[in-house]
């Protein structure tokens, strides 16, 4: 984890750096986009002198600062429902997609040596399936020879979209889960050990003989980490890469549901990942302090131009530009200070 914890150090370190005059610009929540956001910040304040800080404390925590108005913006996994939206005038835009992948740490197994499909992960996590060598992960992984290992289910302690996410893709592939657990940012885990954050997901993985979690996909690739591959709603075994990202959010229809909350688990075609993911911002509509609401769309705006390449570096996938356009225009028609005039105005 020592990525992360530089880049939070980074990220302190960036609020010495603030220009006289400059907006005061926060923000916190989910732990899933800290590493993208983390590096865009950074680049951000060394292109413009502009600082943002960030907080990586999990979804639940960002949607709770935002209600409490103690930071300029929130970031969540999870959609706020429309409903919510409304009561509170919020905004709720998605900046980035990513993958959930299932991680692993059992002796002599790499990335992508196992084979999982959404049934047989669900039972896994229900604890019903208790060693590594049972008979339903021996089927789909006859080639794999895997040991009588008593498997270690590790989960989130903490209000998580990540959380949210894998488990709505749970509860759409098995009954039993949906009807046990269900999803939500926090839920009631069957069994396992519970960790903050995806930095202790991973963490905890890597140190725990046995173990399976679930991590967004740059967790897992800069902690070296054993990914498990999927078999899709296609019947179809994919890895987690950007490619398979990119397919299951080919067909998303963004305007579908109130502030974008499209879920993006369980898509069909052959090449999508099943747990492919959108992260949002929720920014107050009639903010109190105009200034720093300002400054933060600047940066998004300036993440959506110019950030592609460092997502993509990072195996996250940007949003698409007809989506990024409509998303700029709904600044413009809703997001205004106290004269009613509008706080983001695009570049031409």
């Amino acid at each position: 984890m020592k990525l992360f914890r530089s880049l939070t150090v980074a990220g302190a370190l960036a609020m010495a750096n603030v220009p006289a005059g400059a907006a005061d610009v926060s923000g916190a929540g989910a732990t899933f986009p800290y590493p993208v956001y983390a590096k865009w910040t950074d680049a951000y304040r060394k292109a413009t002198g502009i600082a943002v800080s960030y907080q990586s404390i999990g979804s639940g925590g960002g949607i709770k600062q935002i209600y409490a108005r103690t930071v300029t913006f929130g970031a969540s996994d999870a959609p706020v429902s429309g409903e919510d939206l409304d009561k509170r005038g919020l905004a709720q835009f998605p900046m980035v997609m990513g993958g959930i992948v299932p991680v692993m740490n059992v002796p002599g197994v790499k990335p992508g040596q196992v084979v999982l499909d959404g049934p047989t992960l669900a039972n896994v996590f229900l604890g019903e399936i208790k060693n590594w060598d049972d008979p339903a992960i021996a089927k789909l992984n006859p080639r794999a020879r895997l040991p009588r290992l008593p498997i270690v289910i590790v989960h989130r302690s903490d209000g998580s979209g990540t959380t949210f996410n894998f488990t709505y893709y749970l509860s759409d592939v098995s009954l039993a889960w949906k009807s046990k657990v269900g999803f939500s940012t926090l839920v009631q885990w069957p069994t396992g050990v519970g960790a903050k954050g995806n930095e202790g997901v991973a963490n905890n993985v890597a140190n725990i003989r046995g173990a399976i979690g679930y991590v967004e996909y740059s967790y897992a690739r800069h902690n070296n980490l054993t990914h498990v591959n999927m078999i899709n709603k296609a019947g179809k075994i994919v890895p987690p890469a950007s490619e398979s990202f990119q397919a299951a959010a080919a067909n998303a229809n963004w305007n579908s549901q109130p502030g974008y909350g499209v879920i993006l688990a369980n898509q069909p075609g052959e090449k999508s990942w099943p747990m492919t993911a959108a992260t949002w911002i929720l920014i107050y509509k009639q903010p109190k302090d105009a200034n720093a609401t300002r400054e933060a769309l600047e940066f998004f705006a300036w993440a959506y131009r110019h950030g592609g390449k460092v997502a993509e570096q990072l195996h996250y996938v940007p949003m698409p530009a007809k989506v990024v356009n409509d998303i700029q225009a709904m600044w413009m028609a809703e997001i205004k200070d106290s004269s009613g005039k509008p706080i983001f105005v695009a570049a031409n």
